[in-house]
């Protein structure tokens, strides 16, 4: 069942139209991440999603019934918790923080005590309960807010960039905790993300967006494996997109022209299609020399062009007659004494190489 859906949706400010959503649906349990970049309405769609801003035309539906008056509008804002990228805490302390949505809705002492506390002990800050909300630090404060969303037990969640100006081991940690929680409770999520990496380690759905709309939707393994466009291919992190045409299909397995080069990959496409050619680096392997006995179709002396260091890797761009790129670990990097102006060997399998339409 879909716990939330969107048709036709019609968000305009100013005159000019921001959203323009056809469809998208939410399934019960599942956690969606709205990607895209910055100015693409996801911060927007979220806001109409929750009930906080009444879109110009279309209909959301709420665990199948429509939301169209104030009435079902209320219904649904009682399942649904949003979590902004400010944490927007009060002047008072960590408790009545947590504690305030619940007060709103007129529980009872001890059952506010008890799913605050239930709501402190999941974000790790029971010890910050008396604590003023002034004194916290960035990371504690995400963790508040997201805690006061959790305590309401809300049926669905909504959070926008929850991760942002985080350093990097705060972030990891509230990740992990917001993962393990998301996976315990079975809460349905939408997220609006800006990192690759949030994506992949969270979602099990992806709708990436562009000038208000959704350019694609699908798994998280479909967005970042089988693109449908260049922009959602570059967005996602496909480092190489090559023009080619298609020489030669022989049962599924296809002879691609790559600048003078043949490329072999899998595909339902006829001789003389124009076509791009897709790969992710982490799925090209480099050697010092051309690998024996191996069942690759895809094998190509190269030249080291360039290396860049990415956290706890090395991002290689190589010229094999086209270009290319690479990740290769630290140590593999040290292994093989890899350095700029080298010749190398790159390898990768028919089955990484994503397949797209191009236009002549």
């Amino acid at each position: 069942m879909n716990m939330l859906s969107v048709q036709n949706l019609i968000v305009k400010r100013g005159g000019a139209t921001v959203l323009d959503i056809r469809e998208l649906n939410v399934e019960q349990g599942r956690i969606l991440a709205l990607i895209g970049p910055n100015g693409a309405g996801k911060s927007t769609l979220l806001l109409t999603m929750a009930g906080l801003l009444k879109p110009g035309q279309g209909k959301i539906f709420f665990k199948g019934r429509p939301v169209e008056d104030n009435a079902s509008r209320f219904e649904m804002r009682r399942s649904v918790s949003v979590v902004f990228q400010e944490p927007l805490l009060l002047n008072t302390t960590v408790y009545k923080n947590v504690a305030l949505g619940l007060k709103f809705r007129h529980l009872t002492s001890r059952n506010i005590e008890k799913s605050v506390a239930e709501s402190l002990e999941y974000f790790g800050i029971s010890s910050l309960a008396k604590r003023s909300a002034k004194t916290l630090s960035g990371g504690e404060a995400k963790r508040v807010s997201l805690a006061r969303a959790f305590a309401l037990k809300p049926e669905l969640i909504l959070m926008d960039e929850a991760f942002n100006s985080l350093d990097p081991p705060t972030r990891e940690g509230l990740m992990d905790d917001l993962q393990s929680i998301l996976e315990k409770t079975k809460i349905t999520a939408i997220l609006a993300l800006h990192d690759r990496e949030e994506t992949l380690r969270l979602a099990q759905d992806v709708s990436v967006m562009l000038g208000g709309k959704i350019v694609q939707s699908g798994t998280t393994a479909q967005i970042f494996n089988e693109p449908d466009s260049e922009f959602v291919a570059s967005f996602v992190g496909t480092e190489t997109i090559l023009e080619g045409t298609v020489q030669s299909d022989k049962a599924g397995l296809l002879e691609i022209s790559v600048a003078g080069k043949i490329i072999e990959a899998t595909g339902d496409y006829v001789k003389g299609q124009n076509v791009y050619c897709c790969l992710r680096p982490e799925n090209i392997t480099v050697s010092k020399d051309k690998p024996a006995n191996t069942s690759i179709r895809n094998i190509f002396e190269a030249k080291i062009l360039k290396i860049i260091r990415q956290g706890y890797f090395y991002k290689i761009t190589l010229d094999c007659g086209f270009p290319l790129v690479a990740y290769i670990t630290m140590p593999s990097c040290e292994d093989l004494g890899i350095c700029e102006g080298a010749s190398v060997s790159v390898s990768f399998k028919a089955t990484a190489v994503h397949i797209m339409r191009r236009e002549s």
